[in-house]
């Protein structure tokens, strides 16, 4: 298991780097050690989705197993999101002290244990603790991401690992159901099934160690054109950069609180459809359940799609000289505001393909929104982007946790599903107003301006 040492330099000083490495003549080409780092987070963030989804896939055969009822199968499916929000403070506090990459293989590692331990449950409590088990371990990989970013990329790449880091969520979502359903009905066996699963999550525990570096000056294979790349990307950050903010001072903050609640909002949409769109498709449109798996794949892969073309896009803009305000907040607000025409427009269709084709644009659209998870390094600087990624994700996950049920009472209580696609409007709105109110820039540079607007 790999240890977790303390940093030796406080979060915001970058190892030093001499003058030779940062010739241009060192070497010709940059090496993409740091676009292959993002990949292997993508492929984390993927499998974290598919893990978790791993029980509702095996619920049928687990259900009967062990004499569960409906309350106690709500229970158990509830417990790996109580566990998993709860820790991401902890966990952004963590990364903020110790080093991430040791962080990131110790998590999956240990989520991949939980995943294979949970195939020698005798009876529903064992199961659950190992759900339990799974959420605690799973909590550091999305603030480790935003980590990740703040240190390897620089301003314009940002949204490119924004969203790689949160591209697994529907990459997860779209494939998980097909692979867990897959490996029970091939192995014969949910257990058999689990197991492999946890095997594999550690394999990809044990890349990351072997791969990921905390710093680029760490890693063997970046040459001295790379380190020159995100040193000189960086520098302007650097060099505008103050003293460590208080968390006190920041969770008051305009731009922090409203990155909180737009995440919300963001999540709420996307845990609500990856709860409730199955059942809506079959509901209200008849699907069957291969029609119903189809449309689910298609219109998360579309999400998926999105989410690269949106990073792509937003830092193409940047780096063309746009304010960040400028892009962001086109970017976010406008994407949003699509999303919400195309579910607004789905609430009063009754053709069934225009419904899923409808859901594939605007998930294709609200996908944008991952490149929040660039905004912790830039609203909180290297110091404090693990607690304020934590936070962002308990916030936006506690939305995951209440949402579902209140789909469900909506449901319940209207019999159609009219008034949730709507509460899905009202949440793609609110992402467009959250956005609008967030300062884009550095935390240094966006007080400096706010102090020369009221002296002038």
């Amino acid at each position: 298991m790999p240890s977790l040492h303390p940093s030796a330099t406080p979060a915001s000083a970058a190892p030093s780097v001499s003058p030779d490495a940062l010739s241009p003549a060192a070497a010709i080409r940059p090496t993409s050690v740091r676009w292959r780092i993002f990949l292997i987070m993508l492929l984390l963030t993927a499998i974290n989705y598919i893990d978790r989804a791993s029980l509702s896939v095996a619920l049928p055969l687990i259900a009967p197993e062990f004499n569960l009822t409906p309350a106690i199968e709500g229970l158990m499916l509830s417990a790996f999101f109580w566990s998993y929000a709860l820790m991401q403070i902890p966990a952004g506090m963590l990364l903020d002290r110790y080093h991430t990459r040791g962080i990131i293989a110790t998590a999956t590692i240990a989520w991949g244990a939980f995943q294979a331990l949970a195939a020698a449950s005798h009876n529903w409590i064992v199961l659950l603790l190992t759900r339990m088990g799974l959420g605690v371990s799973e909590s550091p990989i999305m603030p480790s991401g935003a980590k990740l970013i703040g240190s390897w990329l620089t301003p314009h790449e940002r949204g490119r690992g924004a969203v790689l880091v949160d591209g697994g969520a529907p990459l997860g979502s779209a494939f998980g159901a097909i692979l867990i359903a897959g490996l029970i009905s091939w192995l014969g066996s949910w257990r058999i099934a689990f197991v492999i699963a946890g095997v594999g999550t550690m394999l990809a525990g044990l890349l990351a160690w072997r791969y990921i570096r905390n710093h680029p000056s760490e890693h063997p294979d970046v040459n001295a054109a790379e380190l020159e790349h995100i040193t000189r990307g960086n520098a302007p950050v650097i060099a505008t950069a103050g003293a460590t903010v208080p968390f006190r001072e920041l969770i008051r903050d305009r731009s922090v609180l409203a990155m909180f609640a737009g995440y919300s909002c963001i999540l709420a949409v996307f845990y609500g459809l990856l709860t409730w769109m199955p059942s809506y498709l079959h509901k209200a449109h008849g699907f069957n359940i291969a029609a119903m798996g189809g449309a689910t794949f298609l219109i998360f892969m579309s999400g998926f799609v999105g989410e690269l073309i949106g990073g792509y896009l937003g830092d193409k803009w940047k780096a063309s000289g746009a304010s960040p305000n400028l892009v962001m907040r086109t970017m976010f607000s406008g994407s949003s505001l699509v999303a919400a025409g195309c579910i607004l427009a789905a609430a009063y269709i009754s053709n069934s393909t225009a419904v899923v084709a409808l859901l594939c644009v605007a998930l294709f659209f609200i996908r944008f929104c991952g490149m929040y998870w660039s905004l912790p390094a830039v609203i909180g600087g290297p110091d404090r982007t693990g607690v304020l990624a934590g936070t962002m994700n308990f916030c936006g996950n506690m939305a995951g946790v209440v949402v579902p049920v209140l789909i469900g009472v909506i449901v319940q209580w209207t019999g159609s599903y009219f008034l949730a696609l709507l509460f899905f409007v009202a949440m793609a709105v609110g992402i467009a107003v959250f956005s609008s109110l967030i300062d884009y820039r550095p935390r240094e540079q966006a007080a400096q301006a706010h102090q020369a607007h009221q002296t002038h």
